[in-house]
Parts: C-alpha cells; sequence; structure tokens
C-alpha cells in the first residue's frame, strides 16, 4: 500500500515538474519578443544589425525621440486610440446583442443562422475581402475617412458572439420568465438582467476586439494609400524601417514599435483579471 502511494506520489510529482517546464517555454516564447523589442530599441543600428550582445553596451535614448517625430505618432497615436475604442465600443454593443438574440430569442432560420456562423469561424478569406469591401465603401463616400476603417475592422466577430451566446446559455431563464411576468419587454431584460450578468465576458470581447483593431496593419495600410492621415501606429512602424537614404535602421524602427506595444500592455494591466475571469467563466458556462 505504501509503494502504491509513493508511486503515486512521484508520479503527481513527474506530471507537475512537466506541466511547470511546458508553462515556462510557452512563457519565454510569448515574452522574450516583447523583451527583445523593449531592450532593442536602446541600441544602435550597427550593434541590433551585429546581435553581438542582448543588452545595449551604450543606451541610446534618442531613439524614441527621433522615432515620434519622424512617424509623427501623435497624429497616428490619436488614430489609433480612435479607431480600436470605437472597434471595441461597437463590437461590445453588437456582440452582446447578437449572443443574446442567438440564445434568447426564437426567429425563422435561427438554425441556418447558426450553422453558417459556426462554420464561417474557421474559413479564413483574409486579404481577399480587401478589394471587394474597399469597393463598396468608396461607394458609399466612408473609404476617407475613419468611420469606413472602423466599419472593415468591426467585422469578423463571429468568434466573439458565440462566446456570448455560450455565457447566455449558462444564465437560468427563469430570471427571463420572472423579469416577463413583472411586466418587462425583452430588449429591457437584456438591459437590466443579461447584460449585468455577462459583464466578464464582456470584459473578454473589449479586450479581444481592442487589440486586434489595434494591431491591424493589412486593413489599415490598404485604407491609407490613398490617404495617409488614416495611418495608425502599427503602419507607421513599419514606415520607420527605411530612412531617406533608403538604408535599413531597425533601431528606430524597434523604437517605433516599443512605443505602440505599450498602450496595449497598459490595457491588459487594467484588464487582465476581467480578461482571466470572463475566459474562465466563459469555459464553465459554456
Amino acid at each position: 500500500m505504501k509503494e502504491k502511494t509513493r508511486s503515486a506520489k512521484a508520479s503527481s510529482l513527474k506530471l507537475d515538474i512537466a506541466s511547470y517546464v511546458f508553462v515556462g517555454i510557452i512563457v519565454v516564447f510569448t515574452v522574450y519578443p516583447i523583451i527583445y523589442t523593449l531592450i532593442g530599441a536602446f541600441k544602435s543600428n550597427a550593434e541590433l544589425t551585429l546581435g553581438s550582445s542582448f543588452f545595449p553596451k551604450e543606451w541610446h535614448p534618442e531613439n524614441f525621440y527621433t522615432a515620434f517625430i519622424r512617424a509623427n505618432f501623435l497624429q497616428y497615436f490619436v488614430n489609433s486610440v480612435l479607431i480600436s475604442v470605437a472597434v471595441m465600443i461597437l463590437a461590445v454593443i453588437t456582440t452582446s446583442l447578437a449572443g443574446y438574440v442567438f440564445s434568447r430569442r426564437e426567429f425563422v432560420g435561427k438554425k441556418l443562422w447558426s450553422t453558417l456562423y459556426t462554420g464561417l469561424m474557421f474559413i479564413a478569406l483574409g486579404s481577399v475581402t480587401l478589394y471587394p469591401t474597399y469597393t463598396m465603401l468608396a461607394k458609399l463616400g466612408i473609404n476617407k475617412i475613419l468611420l469606413g476603417l472602423i466599419l472593415t475592422l468591426l467585422g469578423a466577430q463571429l468568434s466573439n458572439v458565440m462566446l456570448v451566446r455560450g455565457f447566455i446559455n449558462g444564465i437560468p431563464r427563469e430570471l427571463d420568465e420572472a423579469a416577463l411576468l413583472d411586466g418587462c419587454n425583452p430588449f429591457q431584460i437584456y438591459w437590466k438582467i443579461i447584460l449585468p450578468l455577462i459583464r466578464p465576458i464582456i470584459a473578454v470581447v473589449a479586450l479581444f476586439s481592442f487589440r486586434t483593431a489595434w494591431n491591424d496593419y493589412i486593413t489599415t495600410l490598404v485604407f491609407s494609400i490613398s490617404m495617409p492621415t488614416l495611418r495608425t501606429l502599427t503602419v507607421a512602424v513599419v514606415q520607420l524601417r527605411y530612412s531617406a537614404n533608403a538604408a535599413a535602421e531597425w533601431h528606430i524602427m524597434l523604437a517605433g514599435a516599443a512605443i505602440s506595444i505599450v498602450p496595449i500592455l497598459i490595457v491588459y494591466a487594467f484588464c487582465h483579471k476581467q480578461f482571466i475571469g470572463g475566459l474562465t467563466a466563459g469555459a464553465v458556462k459554456g
């Protein structure tokens, strides 16, 4: 009996060690690029290109000043904030309403739309849709303003809708029935009962949508080709790679990248508890 207990403890210890090692490897691969970017932003271009040492032999904080002035970061920072916040707010509104309707309401073709939504989650058209989307917005006359870019980045919310629907499915329907008896209409049930209860998953949707809009490159690049004033930080950072004499300036680009990732890190620092809580609760409820 003692031998079986020892064997079980040994197996459990090995499993714990393997788990810690696996998580440690994932953390290293996730965090290392961020640390490398932040440290590399203080190096000279020659030192960064040679890659002789991890830490700078001589620190160059002026790289950040050069990046900020050359890329007109103030304007592009404002663009990024406006676009990301607008996409986040609209994503929260649309996904919560859609998730509520799919979970609680009955309508013609509900099963068909649910199947289409689920199936389209696994289809990635990517840049194929950029041209028809741009053409459609051009015909509407909103391809040269931030609104067109915001509406474009607002798409692809299928996974968020499914997350919200799964979360709402875990809320007892008796609450809806009690509200109906009290005279509430469907929208009041959504606003007064469902929405306060799904705040954890709303935080997940908000962070996902903000991150996606903030980090987007291809869509913003296409829309800002004819309108440079629509550029965001992500597009501006790539423009820092080459100087006036066409020489690659990786140190300036990394400085710009370091500036651009700081806001999303700050947002996550304030929202990580809600983010993790929402994912955990959604996994249990869904």
